[in-house]
C-alpha cells in the first residue's frame, strides 16, 4: 500500500486531469524555489521574455493560465492590467492566494475555462500546456476566451537545436535531473514526470502547427537557450 501511495503522488503521459492536480497540489510549497534550481536558474530569464512577449498595458484583460503560485502574473499586475491567475491546482491556488494576496487567483480547468467569449486581450501560458490532457482542445479554449486580434504568448520546453547540445540535454533530463530533486523537492517523483513530459513534447514546428490548427494566425516562434524553451506567439 506504501508503495502504491507514493507512485500516485505523480501523474503519467496520460496527463489525466486529477493526477495533474494532485501532483502540483503536492509540490505547490517549493514549487517555484525548485523550479529555480532545477532551471539553473534560467526560468527567471524565460519569464522575463513572456512578459516582454506580452507587452501587456493598463486596463488590459489577460489570463495568465497554469499561473501555479502567481510569479508569472506579478509582472502583469505591476504593468497596470487585469490580470486573472488560473491554475487547475488547487493547492498552487492556495499558496499563491498566501504570498501575493493582491491577486485574483481562479480555478479553472484549460478543457473548460469559466470565462465568456472573447474576455480577455492577451492569454498566456508558460510551462504548462505540457500538461494538459488534451494540447488541440486547450489551444481551442484559449483561442474561445481570446477577442479577435487579441495575443496567445506559450512558453514551453522545447527541443534543443543544436545536435550535441541536445544529448546532453537529454541526459540532464534522464539523469541529473531525478537526483537534483530527490534533495530539493517535497516531492521528487513528481519531477520524473516532468522529464519525461518534455521529452515526449513536441518540437517547435510541430507545436507551432497545431496553434495554427487551432485557429490562430501568424503562429511564430522564438528560442531560448539553444531551444531547450521555446516562446511562440499568435494572433486571435
Amino acid at each position: 500500500m506504501a508503495e502504491k501511495h507514493v507512485q500516485n503522488r505523480r501523474a503519467t503521459l496520460d496527463k489525466r486531469r486529477a493526477d495533474v492536480a494532485e501532483m502540483f497540489d503536492r509540490v505547490a510549497g517549493r514549487y517555484d524555489l525548485v523550479n529555480d534550481v532545477l532551471s539553473l536558474g534560467q526560468d527567471r530569464g524565460w519569464r522575463r521574455q513572456v512578459v516582454r512577449a506580452v507587452d501587456a498595458r493598463p486596463g488590459q484583460r489577460i489570463l495568465d493560465l497554469a499561473a501555479g503560485t502567481g510569479t508569472s502574473s506579478e509582472p502583469f499586475d505591476r504593468a497596470g492590467a487585469l490580470v486573472v491567475a488560473t491554475d487547475l491546482s488547487l493547492g498552487m491556488l492556495e499558496v499563491g492566494h498566501r504570498r501575493r494576496p493582491t491577486l485574483s487567483f481562479v480555478a479553472g480547468d484549460a478543457l473548460a475555462l469559466p470565462y465568456a467569449d472573447g474576455s480577455f486581450d492577451s492569454v498566456t501560458i508558460s510551462f504548462g500546456l505540457r500538461n494538459v490532457e488534451d494540447t488541440a482542445a486547450a489551444l481551442t479554449e484559449l483561442r474561445r476566451v481570446t477577442r479577435p486580434g487579441g495575443t496567445l504568448v506559450v512558453c514551453e520546453f522545447s527541443t534543443p537545436t543544436w545536435r550535441p547540445f541536445r544529448t546532453v540535454y537529454h541526459d540532464y533530463l534522464v539523469a541529473a535531473l531525478p537526483r537534483i530533486a530527490r534533495a530539493v523537492a517535497s516531492n521528487p517523483i513528481a519531477y520524473e514526470y516532468l522529464a519525461e513530459s518534455i521529452l515526449s513534447w513536441p518540437d517547435q514546428a510541430a507545436l507551432a502547427a497545431l496553434i495554427t490548427d487551432a485557429g490562430w494566425q501568424q503562429a511564430e516562434w522564438r528560442n531560448l537557450t539553444g531551444g531547450v524553451v521555446a516562446l511562440h506567439r499568435a494572433r486571435a
